[in-house]
């Protein structure tokens, strides 16, 4: 087996399946503008309509044996065109976030310490908003049986003041009230924490009158649809970005065209959730734990509605209900979601290398927390998966360190042969079994380098953690790219030096192909996160220094074994 043809292989392999991988995502970063049309009416697209309730009941509630009759969903009820007025400012140390009056309706929420460019510092990013072109609005209320008012997102709340800022005891309570006049009243209230992007929803209904209330809790979140547009040169349009679906067991991504050819996707599913994400952010409904959901995905026009509704509950005369969902809107900080619930790490998309990928993060966050600095721990970690490897490339290594030193008998076997391609192939081959050298033992570094290789790509591209994350001089951002070219350019220049340390072995146009390596890969290496070139920089630097130890090892021993040859093919004096 040709050695210099499997490398060329394996490093071209990579580069054509990450190319490939990132034009069959099917969903990337949502364009900076939608197409809205002219005559399209402003409040439109900020009304997905109202959930039906379901006939699900709550396991643990033995008093609810009747069926359920579901009310028909109206779709032409009346809307105000005032829909998102007057709303509550809410500031806390993290979020700015301003609540809708009509229905509680989190109509903003930015997030105050991430900007959407580290040059554009005053540039917040925004994961609700009313603005028609990028909407992203969390709704909840009440659905109920009967003809008369419910509290859902179209119905007016009362609030006694229209500002809240968190305090020092680093906790704030956001109440509003609602009553149909006969009876039944609503207190709907969120409660924020210092430094959490968690916002707790308790909806309780009060029973005044004479006759029992039944229906249940739901809360949605819409947001803009779009097609993906990708690009090889943007590390943003590599990530899903689209409504994701928990079941209690697994999840999945929602694509726009399943939706709209399929229709709207449903289930029913115990300790579940739904959500929306994008690069490095998530916007999630994670109903009580233990209760039984209908949860919901669609998609109309331009606009993905992703809704939970809860199972139906009675409230008698002179008694009250708590319903209790926890919403998140933030940063995918691994940290909070595992605070909130395990399964929420799914919306961090490693794809299929996530059992190594995993492990490689929580590696990386000790190595920053001991370091704080990400680029230091990337080439911490570097070290330590070289470390943990070395036996196994060692010996790979001192195969490639014998090839280097057998390379004039190669040639000359290449020579005598040159006419007859077969056996110039037979003759280097028992060539290698004399010497017992290993012509495919310079791929098995590739090999390995390889799945480190994509964890690390998938680690940089979609932990939060690290983004526009520092690491020295003119790096100031370790997950988008180089923007002087400069460490691609080291790359490319190690590439080229660790080649000469291996053998050039193989036809003509196969070395040419090797020699061109370095330049192929600087310049795929120019787009990629400088992240992800710093741990490829420093595994070619650790990869040099081996191998040249490597190689000095071995022509020592070379040379001592050929002086014990020398040295027992001498006669003794006299004889």
């Amino acid at each position: 087996m040709d050695n210099q043809r499997l490398l060329t292989w394996a490093f071209f392999g990579i580069m054509v399946w990450m190319t490939y991988q990132a034009w069959q995502l099917d969903y990337a970063q949502p364009p900076s503008t939608l197409p809205v049309a002219a005559d399209a009416p402003t409040v439109e697209p900020l009304d997905s309509g109202l959930p039906e309730l379901t006939e699900l009941t709550d396991p643990a509630d033995d008093t609810i044996d009747a069926p359920v009759v579901l009310p028909a969903f109206d779709a032409e009820q009346p809307r105000r065109d005032d829909v998102l007025q007057p709303a509550i400012r809410v500031e806390t140390d993290v979020l700015d976030l301003e609540i809708s009056m009509l229905g509680g309706t989190l109509q903003q929420a930015r997030m105050l310490e991430y900007p959407v460019a580290k040059d554009r510092p005053d540039q917040l990013v925004d994961l609700l908003s009313t603005d028609p072109n990028a909407i992203g609005l969390i709704q909840s209320g009440l659905r109920s049986t009967g003809d008369g008012p419910e509290a859902n997102h179209r119905a007016d709340f009362e609030s006694a003041r229209t500002s809240y800022t968190i305090d020092s005891s680093g906790v704030l309570i956001v109440p509003m009230t609602w009553s149909d006049g006969r009876g039944i009243s609503v207190e709907k209230r969120y409660r924020f924490t210092r430094g959490s992007y968690k916002v707790e929803l308790t909806q309780t209904v009060t029973n005044r009158s004479d006759i029992s209330w039944r229906g249940a809790e739901y809360v949605q979140i819409l947001r803009e649809s779009f097609a993906p547009e990708r690009s090889m040169f943007d590390v943003d349009s590599y990530s899903f970005a689209g409504p994701i679906i928990y079941d209690g067991d697994k999840s999945e991504k929602l694509k726009r065209d399943d939706l709209i050819d399929d229709g709207a996707y449903s289930i029913t599913a115990t300790n579940g959730w739904v959500g929306a994400i994008q690069h490095h952010f998530v916007t999630a409904v994670i109903p009580e734990p233990g209760t039984s959901q209908r949860f919901s995905v669609s998609v109309r026009g331009q606009i993905s509605t992703a809704s939970a509704i809860g199972p139906t509950v009675v409230v008698e005369p002179g008694e009250s209900h708590s319903f209790q969902t926890t919403i998140f809107i933030g940063p995918k900080l691994q940290s909070q979601l595992e605070e909130i619930d395990s399964s929420l790490k799914l919306t961090v998309d490693y794809g299929w290398l996530t059992i190594i990928s995993q492990p490689l993060f929580w590696l990386l966050s000790k190595a920053f927390s001991l370091f704080g600095n990400w680029g230091v721990a990337i080439i911490s970690v570097t070290l330590l998966i070289k470390l943990a490897f070395y036996k196994l490339t060692e010996a790979s290594g001192r195969s490639m360190a014998k090839m280097r030193n057998l390379q004039p008998r190669i040639k000359a076997l290449q020579e005598r042969y040159k006419d007859d391609k077969q056996q110039q192939s037979q003759a280097m081959m028992d060539l290698y079994k004399r010497e017992k050298v290993n012509p495919a033992a310079g791929c098995l570094p590739i090999l390995i380098q390889m799945p480190f290789f994509l964890a690390f790509y998938w680690v940089l591209l979609e932990s939060v953690e690290m983004r526009q994350a520092p690491f020295a001089l003119w790096i100031t951002d370790l997950s988008t790219r180089d923007p002087f070219f400069i460490l691609p350019l080291i790359m490319g220049a190690a590439m080229f030096f660790q080649q000469k340390l291996n053998p050039q072995v193989g036809d003509p146009v196969q070395v040419k192909v090797m020699q061109i390596m370095p330049v192929i890969f600087t310049v795929f290496f120019a787009f990629f996160p400088s992240g992800l070139v710093l741990y490829w920089v420093t595994n070619t630097l650790l990869s040099i220094a081996q191998q040249w130890k490597i190689n000095k090892v071995v022509e020592r021993e070379g040379k001592q074994q050929q002086g014990k040859q020398q040295q027992g093919g001498k006669k003794p004096k006299g004889s």
